[in-house]
């Protein structure tokens, strides 16, 4: 369960990374095309509190739950950057009531996407949970990047040697 409370502490420590940069950028900027999945920077940044929001919803039964995965919370930076912040908090309160009795229950949910009810282990739902985060995060470091922003050292292993070296 330390594993899941790491990358729930990664998770929130790589998103301010990411969220201190942006907000360098001007509107234009944020919600230029880069070519990534969700088209923009903030589109991609609005994916990912969107999905982080549906599986928490799927996870604990609590909190917002978006109608689509292409769905924007909200207009502004600092409002998504305020949401990004609750959404961190959430996850570590998740992360903390992690066991393996409960990583090993079955979660039952309809994806927003196709509605063919599903049902397997919790714990492979919260691995890509984690997974999907950081293959966003890549997305928006790409965007960073090609917007003139220096390199972001978002590797799981420069958040330990800072903020997480309690779980080395």
């Amino acid at each position: 369960m330390e594993h899941y409370r790491m990358f729930a502490a990664y998770n929130a420590w790589a998103n301010r990374l990411v969220y201190d940069t942006a907000a360098e950028l001007t509107e234009e900027e944020l919600n230029r095309d880069s070519g990534a999945f969700f088209g923009s920077l903030f589109g991609t940044m609005s994916h990912v509190v969107t999905a982080d929001r549906i599986w928490l919803n799927r996870f604990t039964g609590e909190g917002p739950l978006p109608a689509s995965l292409d769905e924007r919370p909200c207009a502004k930076l600092q409002d998504l950057r305020e949401i990004r912040e609750e959404e961190d908090q959430r996850i570590i309160a998740f992360a903390e009531t992690l066991t393996p009795q409960k990583l090993d229950s079955v979660l039952e949910y309809t994806p927003i996407a196709n509605p063919t009810p599903i049902k397997h282990r919790l714990g492979p739902a919260v691995a890509h949970f984690f997974n999907h985060q950081t293959h966003h995060r890549g997305q928006m470091h790409m965007a960073l990047t090609a917007l003139g922003k220096p390199s972001l050292a978002l590797d799981l292993i420069y958040f330990l040697r800072s903020e997480g070296q309690t779980y080395l």
